[in-house]
């Protein structure tokens, strides 16, 4: 079937959601399509074991709020469902440092740090950022390691989009007088990523696209975007056409739409997977830049078990606290809710080496030195209940590249500096230090042990902003470059490395991109 809208939106995280509000704001007839489920608090998966709810796997029809995506440099999480990263997201919503803002393709088109001041002002607003007002066990060790290290100083309670009210008591929305959802206060059950099923997460659907909707926006859920076409064959400057299938059923129900404009909003996995797919065939204007200047953060994840059997460290809301080590550095301990020991399972001793036989052999020593703290952390203590993360990140730059290869296969290359690497010394060390601490020990994901695969759950960039198309994808007002009334307004658009989780800083060059776009006066 056939509608026609004035923008259509592909992908419903913080760019999609923001763009979405404010172009139904301005009067214009916007639909948004999401791959992902429409899921509600009561839905979300009560543990991660409930696979089928937690994992984005539809080969095995799973279709859940998080999706794994395994390359040659880099383990992905990124989150699916109406709302995008904001489901599955740990809430923290900090402002970058001053280098962000002054490095990478962006630095010269603006004065970035403090033309974005207003407008992170408002996407804090509209996030209900707060303080973080309470600390459990993981966090108290993390603050005993900063005094330890003489930085006691460095140590803070984290920002986050949660609503802290009466513990578990429904209030009247709290946020936009009257005009949002109902709320509940957060009961600190450390569930945030698995989905909150308290009704305290200020996730993009309690907020943006809850606006957007009674201001008329159309969400249509299960359905993914395979090609994106100009009407005029050229620039695009009478429309597009936007065609759709769902991503849920097994005999694929497809859609044709009619826009004027079309805003690229589904993530860098989403965003640049199709682009690069139909640049030659349908949008052969996008610049070949496209998949280029990717950055992870330059971030690691390494577990804390503690060898308790009776220690809980899984109160609290999912990052509760960070620990700022230098100016380019800092770490924060991330937990799960209880029950929720899935990763368990795809979990090692943490290791270091040259290559993965000195790492095994590493492994196998610790085996065989604490047979039974092993026998503990896998068959005895509950892994949600005993196990921190901690996340480590830098400003430190590195770049990489997604192509399509084989069977139109994502595939990563090094583009610049050192590969991504899951062994840098600084996060080591503050792991070791943690687990003297909590008289823990390190474990990490499998893949970092076996083949040094960093994971991140925050890759940024792709299509990047730039002068021109000859250095990036997008003009600093997010308008791809070639085509007329179509933006990329997500994770992709980042262009240097932030060093912090980007949903905030994605939230307000969205706003600002927003704020670019006249109202519609017909």
């Amino acid at each position: 079937m056939t509608k026609n809208y004035d923008y259509i939106i592909i992908g419903s995280g913080f760019g999609g959601a923001v763009s979405a509000y404010r172009l139904s704001q301005k009067g214009y007839k916007v639909l948004v399509i999401e791959k992902g489920k429409w899921y509600q608090a009561k839905d979300f998966a009560k543990t991660n074991w409930n696979l089928k709810k937690w994992l984005w796997i539809p080969f095995l029809r799973f279709f859940g709020i998080m999706k794994v995506s395994v390359f040659r440099h880099l383990l992905v999480l990124s989150g699916t469902g109406v709302g995008g990263g904001s489901l599955v997201y740990a809430n923290t919503l900090p402002v970058p440092k001053t280098p962000f803002f002054n490095s990478g393709n962006w630095q010269h088109l603006a004065d970035w740090e403090n033309e974005l001041k207003p407008f992170y002002k408002t996407a804090l607003k509209m996030l209900g950022a707060a303080k973080n007002p309470q600390l459990f066990d993981g966090d108290f060790q993390l603050q005993q390691l900063a005094k330890k290290m003489g930085i006691e100083e460095k140590f803070e309670h984290t920002n986050v989009a949660v609503y802290f009210g009466e513990k578990g008591v429904t209030a009247k929305d709290p946020y936009f007088k009257g005009e949002g959802p109902d709320r509940s206060g957060c009961t600190f059950c450390g569930a945030c990523m698995t989905g909150c099923k308290e009704n305290a997460k200020n996730s993009l659907d309690k907020n943006y696209l809850y606006l957007a909707q009674k201001k008329g926006a159309t969400i249509l859920a299960e359905q993914e975007v395979y090609d994106v076409l100009p009407l005029d064959k050229k620039n695009g400057e009478t429309g597009y056409q936007v065609f759709s299938k769902s991503s849920t059923r097994i005999f694929k129900k497809k859609h044709v739409f009619t826009t004027k404009g079309v805003v690229f909003s589904g993530g860098v996995l989403g965003t640049i997977k199709l682009l690069l797919k139909i640049k030659k065939k349908s949008l052969p204007n996008i610049s070949s830049t496209l998949g280029e200047n990717i950055r992870s953060n330059n971030e690691t994840l390494i577990s804390v078990s503690k060898l308790d059997k009776n220690s809980n460290v899984s109160k609290g809301v999912a990052i509760g606290c960070v620990l700022h080590t230098d100016e380019n550095t800092h770490v924060e301990t991330v937990r799960y809710g209880e029950g929720s020991g899935f990763w368990k399972i795809g979990h090692l001793p943490f290791t270091t080496g040259s290559n993965v036989f000195i790492r095994l052999f590493k492994m196998l020593v610790n085996f065989v030195k604490s047979p039974f703290s092993y026998v503990k952390i896998y068959f005895i203590n509950s892994w949600s209940k005993s196990n921190i993360v901690l996340l480590f990140m830098q400003t430190v730059d590195s770049t990489l590249s997604l192509k399509r290869g084989l069977f139109g296969i994502m595939k990563s290359t090094v583009s610049s500096g050192k590969k991504p690497s899951p062994f840098i010394p600084a996060s080591i060390s503050l792991a070791k230090k943690y687990a003297q601490i909590t008289e823990g020990k390190e474990m990490s994901f499998m893949l970092e042990t076996l083949l040094g695969i960093p994971s991140t759950a925050h890759i940024l960039g792709g299509a990047v902003m730039a002068e021109d198309a000859s250095k990036g994808v997008i003009n600093k007002n997010n308008e791809i470059f070639g085509y007329k009334n179509m933006y990329i307004i997500d994770g992709s658009m980042i262009s240097a490395n932030i060093g912090v989780n980007p949903s905030l800083t994605i939230t307000a060059i969205a706003e600002r991109a927003m704020s670019k776009i006249d109202e519609n006066i017909f």
